[in-house]
Parts: C-alpha cells; sequence; structure tokens
C-alpha cells in the first residue's frame, strides 16, 4: 500500500499542470502492475505567494511497494516538471500508510495547509517522522502540498468530483479547439449536479482554462458520473487521456471562522460586521467599504469586491449604512478580498437632512445641537428627516459569480448554507 503525494510541478508562464503529472504516473503504476484507489486533488491555502492559480497538490492511493512508487513518480516528473522557472520546486512523499490511518499530526498538517502558510522545514521533519519517503528538486518546496495531499483523505470530510480533458501534449500553448455551443448545452443539461462549467450571463465557458498547459478543460460537480457524461457531450480537438479526481474543490475548506480585529493576512475567513461606510467605487472599477463590529467596537476592517467579479458589484454597492452582513474572503494588506456575503439584517429606512416645505431645497445645519434651517425661507427643523429606502438585496447568501470563482470556495447552488442562497450561473 503507497500514498503517493506530488506538488508544484507547473509553472504560471512555461504551462505544464500537476494533475497532469499524477496521470501520467497513475498510468505508469498500472503499467508496472499495479493498481490506483483513488487520485486525490487537494486544493490548499488560495493565498499561497508561490502557488499558481488554482494551488493543487496531488495524490494518488495504490496498492504498489512505496519504494517503487518513489522512482515511478520520479521517472515522471523529471522530464516534465517546469524547474527553468525559479518559482518551481517540486517534490514527492510517499507513505506505507493506509490514506485513513495515516498519523493525526500529518492529518492536521493537511488541514492547516488549507488554510494557513507553512514551512518546508515542517513538512520534510513530519514526514521523516511519520517514516515517509520523500524528494524534492530545485529545493523542494512542493514536499509541503504532497504531504498535505497524503493526509487529505483523513483530514477531510467533504469531497466533491472533478473529470479533466488533457490535450496532446504537443498542442500546449497553442489556442484550444473547443466547440463553446457544446459546452453551454451540456452544462445546461446537467446543471446544479455539475457546476461552475459556464457563466451563462458572462457568455464564458469557465470550464477551459486560458494557462499554457496541457488541461483541455475540467468538468466540477457533485457526482462522478454526471461530469464525465457532461464532459463527453463537449465537442474538442482531440482528447489525449482523461481522468476524473476526487477533490475538496467547492467545499470553502479554506474559510476559517474570524473577528474583525483578530484578521491576518495570508488567511480567509467568514467574519460578521456591520456596514458602517457607503460602498465606493474606486479607480479600475473596484468597490470598497468598510466593515465594523457588530458590538459597537471601533474594530474594524475594509472589504473590495475586485472589477474581475463583475455583476457581483452590484450586490456590494446595494449595501447600506447599518445592513448586518457575514463577509468571506481572503485578507491581503488588511482588506478582505470578497467571494461571498450573507445579508443578515436590511436598513430600510436612513435619516437625511430635511427638506424646506416651503421651497423643497435641503436645508443646512444651524449649528451643532441647533437642527437645521432653510436660508431662503427662514424654516427650520429639529433633526434629520427619516425617509424609507428601496432595497436591492434580501436577506441571505450573495456570491461571485462563476467566472470568478476560486475553485475551493462553495457555489451556493451546492447548498448546505444557514441562510436562503442566491446563486450566480
Amino acid at each position: 500500500m503507497a500514498i503517493i503525494g506530488l506538488d508544484d510541478t507547473d509553472s504560471r508562464e512555461r504551462g505544464m499542470c500537476t494533475t497532469y503529472l499524477a496521470t501520467r504516473v497513475a498510468e505508469a503504476i498500472v503499467d508496472d502492475g499495479g493498481r490506483v484507489e483513488r487520485r486525490l486533488l487537494v486544493r490548499l491555502n488560495p493565498a499561497v505567494e508561490h502557488k499558481t492559480r488554482g494551488n493543487a497538490a496531488l495524490a494518488l492511493h495504490t496498492d504498489i511497494d512505496p519504494d517503487r512508487a518513489l522512482n515511478l513518480a520520479a521517472a515522471e516528473l523529471e522530464p516534465l516538471a517546469e524547474t527553468d522557472d525559479p518559482r518551481t520546486s517540486p517534490g514527492v512523499v510517499v507513505a506505507d500508510d493506509p490514506p485513513e490511518a495515516v498519523p493525526r499530526s500529518v492529518a492536521d498538517f493537511a488541514r492547516r495547509a488549507v488554510t494557513d502558510l507553512l514551512d518546508p522545514a515542517e513538512a520534510t521533519d513530519l514526514a521523516d517522522t511519520a517514516g515517509y519517503r520523500h524528494r524534492g528538486w530545485a529545493g523542494g518546496r512542493g514536499r509541503i502540498g504532497a504531504l498535505a495531499a497524503v493526509g487529505a483523505w483523513r483530514a477531510f470530510d467533504e469531497w466533491t468530483y472533478e473529470h479533466i480533458a488533457y490535450r496532446e501534449f504537443e498542442r500546449c500553448g497553442s489556442l484550444r479547439d473547443v466547440d463553446e455551443a457544446s459546452v453551454f448545452a451540456a452544462a445546461d443539461e446537467w446543471y446544479p449536479t455539475a457546476w461552475d462549467t459556464v457563466d451563462r450571463v458572462e457568455r464564458q465557458a469557465v470550464c477551459i482554462p486560458s494557462a499554457p498547459g496541457p488541461i483541455l478543460y475540467g468538468i466540477r460537480g457533485d457526482d462522478p458520473d454526471a461530469v464525465r457524461e457532461l464532459a463527453g457531450r463537449i465537442e474538442s480537438e482531440p482528447i489525449e487521456r482523461a481522468a476524473t479526481f476526487v477533490t475538496n474543490q467547492g467545499t470553502d475548506a479554506h474559510l476559517r471562522d474570524g473577528t474583525i480585529g483578530d484578521l491576518s493576512d495570508g488567511h480567509a475567513y467568514r467574519v460578521d460586521g456591520t456596514v458602517s461606510t457607503e460602498p465606493e467605487t474606486r479607480t479600475g472599477g473596484h468597490v470598497f467599504f468598510t466593515l465594523s463590529g457588530r458590538d459597537c467596537s471601533e474594530e474594524r476592517v475594509d472589504c473590495v469586491a475586485f472589477e474581475p467579479t463583475k455583476r457581483f458589484r452590484d450586490r456590494v454597492r446595494a449595501l447600506r449604512l447599518g445592513d448586518e452582513i457575514t463577509a468571506c474572503g481572503e485578507v491581503s494588506n488588511g482588506t478582505v478580498k470578497l467571494e461571498k456575503f450573507a445579508v443578515r439584517s436590511l436598513q430600510w429606512t436612513a435619516e437625511t437632512t430635511p427638506t424646506c416645505d416651503e421651497c423643497g431645497r435641503s436645508m443646512e445645519s444651524a449649528g451643532r445641537g441647533q437642527g437645521y434651517r432653510c436660508r431662503d425661507c427662514g424654516t427650520s427643523a429639529p433633526g434629520p428627516e427619516t425617509v424609507d429606502l428601496d432595497r436591492d438585496l434580501e436577506r441571505g447568501w450573495y456570491e461571485v459569480p462563476p467566472c470568478a470563482r476560486r475553485h475551493i470556495a462553495k457555489p451556493l447552488v451546492r447548498g448546505g448554507f444557514d441562510a436562503p442562497v442566491h446563486p450566480e450561473r
């Protein structure tokens, strides 16, 4: 019995993909007379500096000898890994434990790899303590993700699926030839069991990557047969090989419960608060507002919906002072980068400067504690006027659209949320 963990073989500029490497290793195991029981795709902390877009680590659960497993993995990795990129630092960890019986310390490490920033030395020390075989290239930082992938099956309870089709390797770097009409038709047929295949509003096939790697498309969902059947309906250039992975994508495993005032960069949180500034659209189309603690404390944090989140920004712009929400997202430079939010309570009235009954103009302040007056008519009012608000939001959860969704973020259509949901598709 062996678990093979793999990570950090690809490059943002040069391409490759660790899922492709894992698929090649799985084929080598079968060719060697072994069996692969499970292919695991584990999304790690999306805030990690050195990550490529999805920050994926891979694990293969197989029945071959651990020494043979390490040799087969190394033989496939060395010609494929993009180690000419200084940010690529591959690692392999091989365990001889059953996946459900890895040491608790390894499972804890896997959980922390999804929510925290970890050190390579901790990974190698823990692998040595567990008696695991491991190798690194170009520094071997990928042993962090490889060890996390080894421990993931024991660490997590919620899993989804992704079926990935790979193009002929010599085509990497060229434009992908996929019939998008067939993608949209298949996506409609299998939604919501298969999700985030397309973005219907932006008319974008989000299952087709733009990076120069070997993935042709990836279909995600809650049922392995559904993602495979959907993929079978897509018309495209030739497929070299394909594989179905068990994955923690779409689970929100990266989010931890936080409190305003105790948030730190490099982590993602769910945090409750009260909107304390009107949303403001700044240069570039990014929308910012400030969230304060519900206990009337002075602690506060800025939140932002970036321009690539598209129509989600309209949901954020619809927030008003005093609305109580739960905000979810990664903290970077002290600001929460919103992935979704839940409206807990809405303000239906607001105080505004009173209007003069005589001339219809806004009054002006008469001084601290002296109410308001109209300079032209001489009329006065003791205080601000209360007006009703028209609201474009309802109680419940709102999310970024599929075109902006992180791999690990949970789509609202999957359910299991603590309030009504308003899914994007």
